[in-house]
């Protein structure tokens, strides 16, 4: 699988560009599938997701002006049968992984089957915040991800760890305004603890991996701790 790892999505012309060369074909060629589930454990959630998919959300993705593109919601996939939603997965051009809380959407991955699912596929993985945390071997959002987890859930056992199907890790959203946490010198304490390297990026910023080769895309800013 080919993975473009973003922190706001398809924000500039270079990420777009990044996006459209993984594909191999214009966007307007490409079917995709958007997965919302990050985002509902956040008050507002469900609301948030349909701005998302109406294309009326702050980080570009759904708007893009693919051939097409459905919903693929994780929570609903262990009640129906494979048949009814792998093949589409499989022959879908793009997954677009959208932001929100790590912990939950890594369990509802992992519950529904797609996290073993990813390994195999050629599509592109795009991510959003959360959509490529998820994929790295550790939860930056841990902490915070844990005052979302429902009372008596064991959800919460192992959050500091993720899916692990790239080998650094991500901490979006870098000198974000309205993000305490993501000054580089916080970022930088939390790469001191983590065993692989750790890519800060800025919400102009994207992470491109093909083959485990990785490529930093930018029009802002990102720095690489722990190389």
């Amino acid at each position: 699988m080919k993975f473009l790892l973003t922190s706001s999505g398809i924000r500039n012309p270079s990420i777009s560009d990044a996006l459209v060369e993984l594909l191999g074909k214009p966007i307007s060629e490409c079917d995709a599938l958007f997965v919302p589930t990050a985002i509902y454990p956040f008050p507002g959630g469900a609301g948030q997701a349909w701005k998302a998919i109406s294309g009326n959300a702050r980080s570009p993705l759904c708007e893009l002006g693919w051939k097409s593109l459905g919903v693929l919601e994780l929570t609903a996939l262990p009640t129906i049968r494979e048949e009814s939603w792998v093949p589409a997965v499989q022959e879908a051009d793009a997954l677009l992984v959208w932001g929100g809380d790590v912990l939950y959407l890594t369990h509802w991955m992992r519950q529904s089957g797609l996290a073993d699912l990813l390994p195999s596929l050629t599509s592109v993985y795009v991510g959003v915040s959360a959509g490529s945390i998820a994929v790295t071997p550790y939860n930056c959002d841990a902490e915070f991800d844990l005052d979302f987890v429902p009372p008596g859930s064991d959800m919460g056992q192992g959050a500091e760890r993720a899916l692990g199907l790239v080998d650094f890790t991500l901490y979006p959203h870098l000198g974000h305004p309205d993000m305490e946490d993501t000054s580089l010198e916080n970022i930088g304490k939390w790469a001191s603890g983590i065993p692989v390297p750790t890519y800060a990026i800025d919400d102009d910023t994207a992470i491109k991996v093909v083959d485990g080769a990785v490529e930093v895309i930018s029009e802002g800013d990102w720095k690489l701790f722990g190389a």
